[in-house]
This record gives structure tokens, sequence and C-alpha cells, in this order.
């Protein structure tokens, strides 16, 4: 009898999702100097720094691989007159082999939880390329993929209303 009840629990427990990073790489990267290429100073006060993220995610041929891009372009300008300081164009990309999620919560777990796992590589190697550059290290703040998942899936019901109407 208890060896019927173990079989039932463990038939009975749900199956956990699994996720593993089978490669991560620089897939694009741009870095512009733009105050030594065109003489404009840095002055003594705090750049304004805009940083752009954009998220992406494929199917590879092989079942339950997946490359998972993040972009991101970081403009620093000055901020008294909005001369542009440096501009970083960043595409870093990871493999991850993704199992045992189901197909409806696919999309949010590839655009939540594997840029997450990639974010740490990604702000090291902006803040090695800005220092490298000749600028301080830019440490970039921690991203929250879910309110940058949510505010996307927004904006998309928002655009597609007025074409429904």
């Amino acid at each position: 009898m208890a060896e019927e009840n173990g079989a039932d629990q463990q038939a009975a427990a749900p199956v956990q999702p699994r996720m593993q990073v089978l490669a991560q790489f620089i897939k694009d990267m741009s870095f512009e100097n733009i105050a030594a290429q065109k003489g404009v100073g840095e002055g003594d006060s705090t750049p304004d720094i805009q940083v752009q993220v954009n998220l992406d995610a494929k199917k590879r041929s092989t079942d339950n691989q997946y490359d998972v891009s993040t972009k991101l372009e970081v403009a620093a300008k000055t901020k008294e007159a909005g001369n542009p300081i440096f501009l970083l164009e960043l595409e870093y990309t990871g493999v991850f082999l993704v199992e045992n999620v189901p197909e409806e919560q696919l999309h949010p777990y590839l655009m939540i939880e594997c840029p997450r796992m990639l974010f740490p590589f990604v702000r090291r190697i902006v803040s090695d390329v800005t220092r490298d550059g000749g600028f301080p290290p830019l440490n970039l703040e921690n991203i929250d993929f879910l309110a940058l998942y949510r505010n996307e899936l927004a904006r998309r019901a928002k655009s597609e209303k007025p074409a429904d109407a």
C-alpha cells in the first residue's frame, strides 16, 4: 500500500520547468565616442543617459531551443546643450533549452526569465565598453523584465483597438 501511495504522489507532482543556457554571445555591438570625434567637451556635469531595451525570441530548428536577444541602445548627451557624448548599441543573445513550460506560458517565459539570466553579462559588457571608451564605467540599473513585458502587451493592445473600431 505504501508503494502505491508513493507512485501516486510522483505521478501527481507537477513537472518543473527546466531552462539551461547552452550558449551566449555578442551578436552585434557598436560604440561611438562622439565627444572625441567632434571635439565636444563633456563638461563637469553628469550626462543625460537614455537606455532603450528591446527583446526578441526565435525558435531554433532543434526542439525546445530558442535564441533570445537583448538589444540595448545607450545614448549619452550633455545636459546643457544636448550634444551627443557617446552611443552604444549592443545585441546580446543567449541560446536556451526550455522544457516543461506550457505553450501558453512559453512567450512570457522567453521574454522575462531568459533576459533576466543574460542581464548580468549585458551589464558587465556595457560597463567595460564605456570604461574602455574613455568614460566612467556605466553601471546599468536592474531592468524589470516583467514590467517591460506588461508594458509591451499594453502597447500592443492599445495599438490594435483603433484597427478593430
